[in-house]
């Protein structure tokens, strides 16, 4: 550990309270990173390949596009799955369901779409695979004290509040993805929460082997295949669940290597990590408490401080 803080209060008026090191965030889109990994272990351990299609574990796409579909293509949201839909859409209906049963907008394989529909059904694929629970798969294979989904009640005031909308007033304690809310607040896109160190915890597990450090959460070769291009964009290139450094524009900034992988979440959360320094950086906020403006440029601010108080 090089440098860890905690600056400022979990709301702003008079029900804030300071947040300290292990203060719990809505990780947001990160939850994608956690759900990936799970994804992996079981392609490690045998119980679903990377490169089948996943009609026998989704017997609902059989005989229609969706058959063509693989996990690697979940994973590197390459699937034609859409991106998401608006919560107003899906008043009254099985979120599960509609991502999965939805029609694709693109050919499987043919073009990157970031895609939270792609990861529920990520995390419907784990519960199938598995026989159990998203939640309950998560927390015997990666949760933590600080680090799982559904924080209990008496936890929430501990927890920096997101945006305040006309549907749920002030959102605190429960999550801000308003799909994964509306699933009861576990999902494969959005849900978890958790800590800084957390998030560093799992980043470790595929920064650490790539230099030469022993996980035994992954075998090498899957951590290799997550950090290295499966599927091309010109914004922002794909692995297995991480995004991948193509442009100095990215939110990394300037100064981490082209080797750089990370990943954002709406409400204010990022990581990436940069295996040609051996260096990596958790920014986790709440930025969406103020409105939903493009932080783009904190995080790129961010990161390459990190890079020259390193290398000063």
């Amino acid at each position: 550990m090089v440098f860890e803080r905690a600056y400022g209060t979990t709301r702003a008026d008079a029900l804030g309270r300071p947040v300290v090191l292990d203060t719990r965030f809505d990780l947001a889109s990160i939850t994608k990173l956690f759900v990936a990994t799970l994804a992996l272990q079981a392609v490690a351990d045998g119980a679903v390949a990377l490169d089948e299609p996943l009609t026998g574990w989704f017997p609902e796409w059989a005989e229609t596009p969706h058959a063509a579909i693989t996990l690697r293509m979940l994973l590197a949201h390459d699937a034609g799955l859409n991106s998401g839909a608006d919560y107003r859409q899906l008043l009254g209906f099985d979120v599960e369901r509609y991502a999965i049963e939805r029609e694709l907008v693109e050919a499987p394989g043919a073009k990157v779409i970031y895609s939270d529909l792609g990861f529920i059904a990520l995390g419907a694929l784990i519960e199938r695979v598995r026989g159990a629970s998203l939640a309950a798969v998560f927390a015997r294979g990666l949760g933590s004290p600080t680090n799982g989904f559904r924080p209990a009640i008496a936890d929430r005031p501990t927890i920096p509040a997101t945006e305040e909308d006309g549907w749920r007033g002030r959102v605190q304690g429960f999550v801000h993805d308003e799909k994964a809310y509306l699933m009861g607040g576990v999902a494969g896109h959005a849900g978890l929460f958790g800590a800084a160190a957390d998030v560093a915890r799992l980043t470790e597990a595929y920064l650490g082997p790539l230099c030469g450090r022993p996980n035994a959460i992954l075998p090498l070769d899957l951590v290799r295949q997550a950090t290295r291009q499966q599927a091309y964009d010109p914004v922002l290139r794909r692995g297995l669940g991480w995004a991948l450094k193509t442009a100095d524009a990215n939110s990394c900034g300037r100064w981490f290597s082209p080797q750089t992988f990370g990943h954002t979440g709406f409400v204010g959360t990022c990581v990436w990590a940069d295996p040609a320094r051996d260096v990596q950086g958790v920014l986790l906020t709440n930025t969406v408490y103020f409105g939903r403006n493009d932080t783009r440029d904190l995080r790129a601010a961010f990161y390459e401080a990190l890079i020259e108080d390193i290398e000063a």
